[in-house]
């Protein structure tokens, strides 16, 4: 193995390559905030949110009017990872694996399981975005998409983001093998070319737009285990308003947990209960009711499902970073910075000398946020 990372970065793209393109559909559908500067594990690291501007009139004049100024926010994100994984070679093993003329491609595939191993690790914590969603769409327990020629598990979804006000443009669906299967069998419309406008899904199964939404297929959507909660009712004399998120409920027994589907009698809703039941009192994400809620009205809680999701791409925000260092830095002689095209990922490569053997870290820092509950809806399977 070489003194120092050079000779290994055509080897480290390749593997790059190859992960970049499997099925992760998370990463490169959030907004990221990827660098090479460095993050301390569970350091707040604060990314630039910018909102709705204010419109002027148009009034002739000498001068322009003098607007254009806007706030511009932040969101506060907690690094809440630090993660490596090692590939260490010794003297004997490097020799051995040389003459067999398989170091280099034996090299490739640890570079790329270890790309792999944290790419799946950061799509498996942005799947569980779905505890912060309004409301959900679909029928638990039932892959999406399993009616040949019917779109409406994509109408269902974008009802809801258009009801909540998400921005048009830059919205996504990421959805599981089993909802790619359906449509990839079934949905036939998709994949003509004289009806899709595209041969892409027909010829090389490529994912695409479909209603507005970005296709993406992901191996990591979640599966959600409700909680046992039977037989509770709405407990507020003055009943709720449209838009509320804190209720009370009451005669009902066991769990109602994060991430639950919460049905009323007489709202056809599914909202997604984001604060669980404790003392009494359970929260709904926002935006909340739909509708105005009575007193000792019946809520009941849906079954299992798999969490897929759809959301405008700044609803989720992910932030990666090298991670913290001591000043003046630490044991390795060589240091390497290599980036995702494909999902924007910065990963920093350490090369540490130790005896008669090297050891290479592929590591990464990395924290994230569901910001806006009302640009996310689930797609229940």
């Amino acid at each position: 193995m070489s003194n120092t990372l050079s000779n290994l970065i055509p080897t480290m793209y390749a593997a790059l390559n190859v992960v970049s393109r499997e099925m992760v559909g998370f990463i490169p559908a959030v907004a990221r905030h990827s660098g090479a500067e460095r993050a301390a594990l569970n350091q707040d690291v604060l990314v630039p949110v910018v909102g709705a501007g204010v419109s002027g009139d148009n009034t002739p004049g000498v001068t322009p009017p003098d607007t254009g100024d806007q706030d511009v926010g932040n969101v506060s994100i907690k690094m809440t990872k630090s993660r490596h994984r090692a590939i260490r070679w010794n003297g004997e093993q490097t020799l051995g694996m040389q003459n067999a003329g398989t170091l280099g491609s034996t090299i490739q595939q640890q570079f790329e399981q270890a790309f792999r191993e944290l790419a799946n690790e950061i799509e498996t914590d942005l799947a569980g975005a779905y505890k912060f969603a309004s409301r959900a769409y679909g029928t638990a327990g039932t892959t999406p998409f399993g009616t040949a020629g019917d779109l409406t598990d994509f109408a269902g979804v974008q009802q809801i983001l258009d009801e909540n006000g998400a921005p048009v443009g830059d919205r996504h669906l990421v959805i599981g093998s089993a909802g790619m299967f359906n449509i990839r069998g079934k949905q036939s419309g998709l994949f003509k070319a004289n009806e899709a406008g595209t041969d892409e899904l027909l010829r090389k199964g490529t994912l695409t737009e479909v209603e507005g939404l970005g296709l993406h297929n992901s191996g990591q959507v979640l599966a959600h285990t409700k909680g046992t909660g039977a037989s509770y009712q709405t407990n507020l004399l003055a009943g709720y308003a449209a838009g509320d998120t804190a209720l009370a409920v009451d005669t009902g027994t066991g769990t109602v947990l994060s991430g639950d589907i919460a049905t009323f009698t007489g709202d056809a809703n599914k909202y997604v209960v984001g604060t669980a039941l404790s003392a009494g009192s359970l929260a709904l994400n926002k935006p909340g009711l739909r509708a105005a809620l009575a007193n000792d009205v019946a809520m009941a809680v849906g079954n299992n499902y798999r969490a897929n999701l759809a959301f405008h791409r700044n609803a989720i925000v992910l932030a990666t970073r090298a991670p913290a260092l001591p000043d003046g830095g630490d044991s390795a002689v060589d240091t390497y910075m290599i980036t995702d095209s494909v999902t924007g990922l910065v990963f920093e490569i350490a090369l540490y000398k130790q005896y008669l053997q090297n050891v290479i870290h592929v590591r990464l820092a990395w924290g994230w946020q569901a910001i806006k509950s009302e640009h996310i809806a689930v797609l229940l399977g």
